[in-house]
């Protein structure tokens, strides 16, 4: 989903594997993954462990306890990012794209009908993934700069006035666009990954006994041993895998390949390392508690690794917001949400874009949460519940697309699916106990965006209905107009409709006011299609309703923007004698009114108005030059 990280690191893949790639080109993708894919992930260490042994911070830290902690974090590690995601979930690609948006489209295919259930575990997976981009910048930079307590006490009162000019500064440069500084994401990430691996190992050697971790029956023993307190710390080891869903969602421009190797060769033994190697200072120093991952580091090197482990913390930052983005625009293009203005960075990666509304909502929410949490460890409260519930609706769409789109056997899709999906549910319930501690942050952040997108999609549903329903055939159209042969002028006149069965409003409104016809029609209407991109080749359909009206239909993917401009330069390539500077384009302009027998209730009609005033107008959306644009306005009831 981080398209606009994605598009500025390395080149597009097109969703290709990048088994199709040169050697170096594929040590790139590699490279480039690391900078985007992993940051969530890969900074889970300055707060993991600390938060999954919080509880023993007044009883103390027995070695056994410690050990069974380290061990559920690396099996979730090795289960729930390597085995689900990187080895099953990385496969159920929609044409090279990955992310839930993409899974549901791609389950939607599968079963060949958009049905209820696909749907909503869609929207509720989506909006609850929603919620970690406002949830990451704030705990990974919070927990960064807390290093300053380390450093020396005296410090601490400029912990969250630094997290908050950081966070600020950060949002502000997004509409800059972010090509320049991505390039060193990649190289940054590395060493940074190298760091936490070497500090890690230097510790090992303290507390051997810290390797029976490696044993997932020492982690699965403190569990049942524990029993209410292991299935408490089950929710604070959730944060250790926090971010898998990044490397699902990043496979469209850096491959499949260089991702899982990028996990295997670098991030998954790095943070074993460091996990394994606060551990074992735990054990031999429980002290360290006070902050296992700062504390690893000798105290001339502490200043470094405050500086390096905040950068990595705003790369993490960075690769979520542009996430949100991505995931904003996926969601436009699919109906979910209304059409907001969406300025391209970049003049020639597709992927870079800054959407000033998500932007400043973004923003607002980080630093309330800065300000209402104060401290990592209190905001990790807030953590988890989001991705764990996002990743029970990845696994139960995953359902659909192995069943019927892979054709496995029931038994053997409930067997597989089932499996990851009991692990998925178990971290969720884990984290529910966090609930009025901060967790109802994330359920209220999704709650929110569920009744959001299902609102839009109802409305938009409705509305389009009665439109259809109160309009005339263009079939009819056409053949009243020979008969009264209204008077034509030079010059094309393309409407925009969303609808072409039908008389656009935009045209009946011409002919009623200006009485008068262009001598070359073109009704035209713009489909997102459920692959993620459509080839120039399916850009357009022409059907020839009469001589002088043309029906055209534009193919676009969720994943692109819809340039109407390029459509008709393809269109000129092609034969179609189209000169965008001597076109006018017509669109409607229409007013909502809450109708008093509507299909909705009231206060949802009132929100899907409100909705509809927050888009942007289609010329800007559709990327039409502002002087061959007509508009022309209409009240509707809704």
């Amino acid at each position: 989903m981080q398209d606009a990280l994605r598009g500025a690191v390395a080149p597009a893949t097109d969703g290709h594997d990048a088994a199709h790639h040169s050697t170096g080109n594929f040590v790139l993708l590699a490279l480039g993954s690391v900078g985007v894919v992993f940051g969530d992930i890969g900074t889970s260490p300055l707060y993991a462990l600390g938060a999954s042994l919080s509880h023993a911070k007044e009883t103390g830290l027995p070695p056994s306890e410690v050990i069974g902690v380290v061990s559920l974090i690396l099996w979730a590690l090795i289960v729930t990012v390597t085995a689900k995601y990187v080895l099953f979930i990385m496969h159920a690609d929609n044409r090279g794209e990955g992310g839930i948006l993409s899974l549901m489209a791609l389950a939607q295919s599968a079963i060949g009908r958009r049905t209820a259930l696909i749907f909503f575990l869609g929207v509720a997976g989506s909006a609850l993934f929603s919620g970690d981009a406002i949830i990451t910048p704030a705990i990974s930079v919070l927990s960064a700069v807390e290093g300053l307590k380390q450093v020396s006490p005296s410090l601490s009162p400029f912990i969250l006035p630094a997290t908050v000019v950081i966070l600020i500064l950060l949002f502000v440069v997004q509409s800059r666009g972010t090509a320049r500084v991505a390039a060193f994401f990649g190289p940054i990430m590395t060493i940074f990954f190298v760091c936490i691996a070497v500090l890690g190992a230097t510790h090992i050697p303290e507390a051997w006994q810290i390797l029976l971790a490696l044993n997932p029956m020492r982690g699965v023993l403190f569990l049942f041993h524990d029993g209410m307190v292991g299935f408490i710390v089950l929710g604070s080891v959730f944060l250790a895998v926090t971010g898998a869903e990044a490397l699902y969602a990043d496979m469209g421009h850096f491959g499949r390949t260089p991702i899982q190797a990028a996990w295997v060769f670098l991030v998954l033994p790095a943070l074993a390392l460091n996990y394994l190697g606060q551990g074992a200072n735990l054990i031999a120093n429980p002290s360290a508690i006070a902050n296992p991952y700062y504390l690893l580091a000798p105290s001339w090197l502490l200043p470094p690794m405050v500086v390096l482990s905040t950068i990595a913390t705003i790369i993490a930052s960075q690769a979520v917001i542009t996430g949100g983005y991505s995931f904003a625009r996926q969601a436009i293009q699919l109906g979910l949400l209304p059409r907001l203005e969406i300025v391209h960075t970049s003049e020639t990666q597709e992927g870079q874009i800054y959407i000033p509304r998500a932007n400043r909502l973004l923003l607002i929410g980080v630093l309330a949460l800065v300000v209402l949490f104060r401290t990592s460890d209190s905001l990790a409260n807030a953590y988890g519940i989001a991705v764990s519930g996002t990743m029970v609706a990845t696994t139960s769409l995953a359902f659909f697309v192995v069943w019927r789109l892979w054709r496995w056997p029931l038994w053997g899709s409930l067997l597989v699916v089932c499996g990851f999906l009991a692990i998925d549910v178990c971290f969720f319930l884990a984290n529910l106990y966090k609930v009025l501690d901060g967790g109802w942050i994330p359920l209220l952040l999704g709650g929110a965006m569920v009744l959001v997108m299902w609102t839009w999609a109802r409305g938009s549903s409705i509305l389009s209905l009665r439109t259809h329903r109160d309009s005339i055939p263009m079939k009819d159209l056409i053949k009243m107009l020979e008969k009264s042969k209204p008077v034509r002028v030079p010059g094309t006149a393309i409407f925009l409709t969303s609808d072409p069965s039908v008389a656009p409003s935009s045209l009946m409104h011409n002919l009623k006011h200006n009485k008068v016809l262009h001598e070359r029609v073109v009704i035209m209407s713009v489909k997102t299609e459920t692959a993620p991109r459509v080839p120039p080749s399916a850009r357009f359909e022409v059907e020839k309703l009469s001589p002088d009206f043309l029906g055209v239909t534009l193919h676009f993917g969720y994943m692109e923007s819809p340039r109407i401009p390029h459509a008709l330069a393809l269109m000129r390539k092609a034969g179609w004698k189209f000169d965008i500077m001597t076109t006018s384009f017509f669109v409607g302009r229409r007013t909502l009114k809450a109708a008093t027998n509507s299909d909705m209730p009231t206060w949802q009609d009132k929100l899907f108005i409100a909705l509809a005033k927050q888009a942007t107008n289609a010329p800007d959306f559709f990327h039409i030059p502002s002087d061959r644009v007509v508009e022309l306005g209409a009240q509707m009831k809704v």
